[in-house]
C-alpha cells in the first residue's frame, strides 16, 4: 500500500473548475510562510506552484507538522480547493488554493547553497556545482523540456521522410578530422588506442555505400578543442545522409525541418525558401560566414575611392593588394574617445591594425585621420556610406580577410551597443559556395576548409592545379541569429577524386592508406553519390530556448575548461587501474 497520497493534479494545472474537489499534490517546498494562525506552503512541481494552506479549524492535528516545513522538502498532501481571497494574477494557479486535510514528509532537505528559482542571482560555477538543484528552477525545467520536445518532432520528422536511424560506434579510429580526439587505451590491445569520434563523418558514409538511401541519428560527437559560450568537449548532432541527391535537395529537407520545428514549438510560420546567400557575399557584408541578418548594417568596400590617395595607410594597403571597407554607426558621431577607443580594441582583437574613425558633421568630417582626405574623397564616402550629420564612420585597412572580420565583430559590437537586434525575431539561411581549401597561416601549407571528403564544383576544377583557393566546395552551412547551426556538404564518391584531394593537402597515398584505407577500399565497391548535413542540437536548442550560453540547454555541462564542478571530472586515476592499461604516468 503507498504510504502517501497518490497525486491526483499537477501543481501548476490547478484552476477555478477543481473548486470544492478533493485533491491531491507530490511535490517541493517552495517557500513558507507563517501567519499566526494560519500557514501558507508554495508547493512545486515540474508545471509550477500552487498554494497550499494550512488551517487550525480546518486540520488542527496538521499544524505542528506544517510547522516543521521548510523549503525543498519533499511532501505530499491531500486537501479542498477553495477560491482565493486576495488572487495572484502572475501565476496561472492564483484563482485557487487548497486547504489540507493530510501531509506526509517524505523527504527533508538541508538548506540549499542558493534559492530555487533565483539562478539569475547565483553565479554559475555554484549552480554547476549543484547542478541538480540548478535543473528545478523553472527556466531549466523549460528548456529541458523543449529539448525533448524537439527531439520527438525530429524522429517524427525524418521518419515521415524516409530515414532510418541507425547508431554508429563510440570505439572509433583517430582520424584527423579538425580538432584533437579524446583517446581511449586498449587494455586488450595494449600500446593501441580508441577514439571518441568527432562526428559519424565517415560511418555515414559507409552506409551510404552499403546502400541504406537515407540515414539520421541523434548522435554524440566529442571535440578536445578549446571552449566558448557555443561548444562543448562533448555535444549532439542530428546527423544526416543521403544517396543520389545534390545540394538543394538537402537544403529543402532542412527547410522542411525548420518550418515544423518553429512551427509546434514556437508557433511560428517561417517563409520559405530560405536565403542562399554565397561564402562571399557573406563576408563582403557581413564580415563574417555566419552572419545575423536580423539588423541592417553592412559593410561598404570603399578601396575604390582612394586610388590616388595621399593618406599613406590607404595607400599601402592598395600596393599590397589589401582591402578598404567600413561601417556607418547612425548617430554614432556622440560617441566619446574611450568609446572610439574600445572599438578599435576590438578591431585589433580580430586581426587589424587599427581604426579610422571619421564623425560626420554638417559639412565636413572630423577625427585623427580627417586632415589626409580630399574633399572628394569625403564626398565619396559620404555618398558610398548613405551617411548623415551625426554619422561615425569606421573604416579597416588591412588584408581581404582581416579587414572584413574586423569589421563583422565590430558590427556586432556595435549593434549590441545600439540594440538594434530584435528580440524574438530568427532569421535562418543558408550559406553555400564555401572555400573549398584555405592556406594554413603557420605552414604555408593548403588545408580542406571544410572536411576531406568534401567534393568540389566541377566548373572550378580547372583551378585545382593553377590557382586552388579559388575552387569552390559543395558545402554549405545553415545560420541563424549569427550561429552556424548545421554543415554539410555533397561528399566525394569515387576513389580517384578521393585520392586527388588527399594529394593536394599533402597527404601521401601512404599516409591515406594508413588514416583512411577503409573508406577507400570501400569506395571499390559502387559507392553512389551522396551528401548530408549535421545540425548542432545544443546550439538549435540555444536559438529556441532564447539563451546565448550553450550550457543552459545541457543537461550536465562541462565548464569552459572543460570540466564538471559537480562530479569533479576529469580526475586522476591511481597506478592500479593505469595498470592494466598499460599507461604508466610520467612526472614532468
Amino acid at each position: 500500500m503507498r504510504p502517501y497520497p497518490a497525486r491526483t493534479h499537477y501543481a501548476g494545472r490547478l484552476r477555478p473548475a477543481e473548486i470544492s474537489s478533493h485533491v491531491s499534490f507530490n511535490g517541493w517546498v517552495a517557500s513558507r510562510r507563517d501567519l499566526g494562525g494560519l500557514i501558507f506552503i508554495d508547493l512545486r512541481d515540474h508545471t509550477g506552484i500552487v498554494q497550499l494552506v494550512f488551517s487550525p479549524q480546518h486540520a488542527p492535528d496538521l499544524m505542528e507538522r506544517a510547522g516543521d516545513l521548510r523549503s525543498e522538502y519533499v511532501i505530499a498532501v491531500t486537501g479542498e480547493v477553495r477560491r482565493r481571497e486576495n488572487p495572484n494574477h502572475f501565476i496561472p494557479t492564483g484563482e485557487v488554493e487548497v486547504y489540507c486535510t493530510e501531509l506526509v514528509i517524505l523527504n527533508r532537505s538541508e538548506t540549499p547553497p542558493f534559492e530555487i528559482g533565483k539562478r539569475g542571482q547565483v553565479g554559475e560555477e555554484l549552480r554547476l556545482k549543484y547542478r541538480y538543484l540548478d535543473l528545478r528552477d523553472a527556466e531549466m525545467q523549460r528548456i529541458l523540456r523543449l529539448r525533448s520536445q524537439v527531439y520527438g518532432i525530429t524522429h517524427q520528422y525524418f521518419a515521415e521522410n524516409g530515414f532510418v536511424e541507425i547508431e554508429t560506434p563510440m570505439l572509433v579510429r583517430s582520424t584527423p578530422e579538425g580538432a584533437r580526439d579524446y583517446l581511449v587505451p586498449s587494455r586488450v590491445h595494449p600500446g593501441k588506442f580508441y577514439a571518441l569520434p568527432q562526428s559519424p563523418q565517415i560511418y555515414k558514409q559507409l552506409l551510404m555505400v552499403a546502400g541504406y538511401d537515407r540515414y539520421m541519428q541523434i548522435a554524440k560527437c566529442m571535440r578536445d578543442e578549446d571552449l566558448r559560450a557555443d561548444r562543448q568537449p562533448e555535444f549532439t548532432q542530428l546527423d544526416l545522409e543521403m544517396a543520389f541527391v545534390e545540394q538543394e535537395d538537402v537544403l529543402q529537407l532542412i527547410e522542411g525541418y525548420l518550418v515544423r520545428i518553429w512551427k509546434e514549438v514556437k508557433g511560428v510560420d517561417l517563409q520559405l525558401p530560405l536565403l542562399r546567400m554565397p561564402y562571399h557575399e557573406a563576408m563582403s557584408r557581413y564580415g563574417t560566414d555566419k552572419p545575423d541578418i536580423r539588423f541592417d548594417v553592412e559593410l561598404q568596400d570603399v578601396a575604390d575611392l582612394f586610388g590616388s590617395t595621399g593618406f599613406s595607410v590607404f595607400k599601402g594597403t592598395l600596393e599590397s593588394g589589401g582591402a578598404i571597407a567600413g561601417i556607418r554607426v547612425s548617430g554614432g558621431a556622440a560617441y566619446s574617445r574611450k568609446q572610439i577607443d574600445d572599438l578599435t580594441e576590438v578591431a585589433k582583437r580580430y586581426g587589424a591594425k587599427g581604426l579610422v574613425w571619421l564623425k560626420l558633421t554638417a559639412d565636413d568630417m572630423e577625427g585623427g585621420s580627417a586632415k589626409f582626405f580630399s574633399n572628394e574623397e569625403k564626398d565619396g564616402m559620404r555618398e558610398r556610406f548613405s551617411a548623415d550629420e551625426g554619422d561615425l564612420l569606421l573604416i579597416v585597412a588591412d588584408e581581404w580577410r582581416t579587414c572584413h572580420i574586423a569589421l563583422g565583430a565590430l558590427r556586432l559590437d556595435i549593434a549590441r551597443r545600439e540594440k538594434l537586434i530584435p528580440e524574438n525575431t530568427d532569421a535562418p539561411l543558408f550559406v553555400i559556395d564555401f572555400p573549398m581549401f584555405e592556406m594554413d597561416q603557420e605552414t604555408g601549407t593548403i588545408t580542406p576548409a571544410h572536411h576531406p571528403f568534401t567534393s568540389y564544383k566541377r566548373e572550378d576544377e580547372g583551378f585545382l592545379e593553377t590557382d586552388p583557393l579559388r575552387v569552390r566546395a559543395n558545402a554549405y552551412d545553415l545560420v541563424i541569429n549569427g550561429y552556424e547551426l548545421a554543415s554539410g556538404s555533397i561528399r566525394i564518391h569515387d576513389r580517384e577524386t578521393q585520392a586527388k584531394i588527399f594529394s593536394y593537402i599533402g597527404l601521401s597515398d601512404e599516409e591515406a592508406q594508413k588514416k583512411f584505407g577503409f573508406l577507400l577500399e570501400a569506395f571499390r565497391y559502387g559507392a553512389p553519390p551522396h551528401g548530408g548535413i549535421a545540425p548542432g542540437i545544443d546550439r538549435l536548442i540555444m536559438v529556441l530556448a532564447g539563451t546565448d550560453n550553450i550550457r543552459d540547454v545541457i543537461a550536465f555541462p562541462k565548464t569552459a575548461s572543460a570540466a564538471s564542478l559537480m562530479d569533479e571530472a576529469p580526475s586522476p586515476l591511481a597506478n592500479e587501474q593505469l595498470k592494466p592499461l598499460h599507461i604508466q604516468l610520467r612526472e614532468e
